[in-house]
C-alpha cells in the first residue's frame, strides 16, 4: 500500500503521469493452529503462520490473553506463537 501514489515519466519537456492504487490482500492462515495434548505442569507452544505480517490477538474462549509469566506471546514476521507455562487442567 505504501507504493500507491502518482508516478511520472519525464522526457525533456514532456511528461506522462499515472496514479497507482494498491489494494491490500486479506490476511489468511497459511498454517493453522494444531490440537495438542500435554501433561499437567508442562509447557506448550501453539503457533500459526499468516499470509503476511499482521497483528494477532490470542484468546481462550472469549477471554483475551495478556502477556505474563504464564502466557508468553511472540510474533516474528508472519509467524505468531503462544507459549503457555505450568499447564493446569483448567487451561484446556
Amino acid at each position: 500500500e505504501s507504493d500507491a501514489g502518482d508516478y511520472t515519466c519525464v522526457c525533456g519537456d514532456n511528461q506522462s503521469t499515472a496514479s497507482l492504487a494498491v489494494h491490500a490482500l486479506p490476511v489468511v492462515f497459511k498454517e493453522e493452529l494444531k490440537d495438542e495434548e500435554v501433561l499437567e505442569g508442562a509447557s506448550v507452544s501453539l503457533h500459526c503462520e499468516l499470509s503476511k505480517a499482521a497483528p494477532v490477538q490470542w484468546k481462550i474462549g472469549s477471554k483475551v490473553l495478556k502477556g505474563s509469566d504464564k502466557y508468553q506471546m511472540r510474533q516474528l514476521g508472519t509467524t505468531a506463537e503462544l507459549v503457555i507455562h505450568d499447564l493446569e487442567v483448567e487451561d484446556a
